[in-house]
């Protein structure tokens, strides 16, 4: 999963290519203001199948159930889009290099990749959940241009990654980092019993009461290894 960027597809390698429907949508909300009803039927059109989607993941539908669905309920909407948007071009109802037709270009030019939910089982909509993940990297080197010495940049590096697990795991990394230095001998003797999805089993009823109620929310199911 990438956005349609040459850059981003490794020769070498034998790959099912799907392109970024997120970086496609963002084209036309960036125009809206200007052309606001022409995106509102894109627009809308793509929430159903974003809605269809979060169905299916909160139904816990398998990757071949999840692909029956969006042929279902999608592949209508997505067809009927594919058809208007192409019209709006060949009779000239918009002209192709305002912002408008440049957006309508990209998402018909690659409309097979955009779409490949609706063939390939497991394909996802976009690549937002690597992107979010991506961010805090890049947030933390935007932060990190003064490290003293390489040791510092790698003990926020490493500090980086345990807060962004804790937040995945919807626990509030000042109380986890406060918990590990509180209980740093036992930490020693048994670190994989302090990750932020189990420490709280090793903390005594008053401190795993206090650290709930200051929870961060939950930001998705899967942490990454600290370890």
């Amino acid at each position: 999963m990438c956005d349609a960027l040459a850059r981003n597809l490794p020769k070498p390698l034998e790959v099912i290519v799907a392109h970024c429907l997120a970086h496609s949508r963002r084209r036309f909300v960036a125009v809206t203001p200007n052309f606001p009803a022409e995106c509102q039927y894109v627009l809308e059109t793509l929430r159903d199948v974003y809605r269809t989607d979060a169905e299916a993941r909160a139904a816990g539908l398998s990757a071949e159930e999840r692909l029956q669905l969006h042929r279902r309920q999608s592949g209508s909407l997505m067809e009927r889009l594919q058809t208007t948007l192409r019209a709006q071009l060949e009779e000239h109802r918009v002209e192709p290099n305002s912002g408008l037709g440049q957006a309508i270009t990209y998402l018909l030019k690659h409309w097979t990749k955009l779409t490949l939910f609706l063939r390939q089982p497991g394909a996802p909509l976009d690549n937002n959940l690597c992107e979010r993940a991506l961010k805090k990297a890049i947030l933390h080197r935007k932060n990190a241009m003064f490290f003293k010495t390489l040791n510092g940049a790698h003990v926020g590096d490493l500090f980086m990654s345990v807060i962004h697990t804790c937040e995945l795991e919807g626990v509030n990394p000042f109380d986890y980092l406060t918990a590990l230095q509180r209980h740093a001998d036992d930490l020693a003797t048994t670190p994989t019993a302090w990750m932020p999805w189990n420490y709280r089993e090793r903390l005594p009823p008053l401190s795993v009461a206090l650290d709930s109620a200051s929870r961060a929310p939950a930001r998705g199911p899967c942490p990454l290894d600290v370890s």
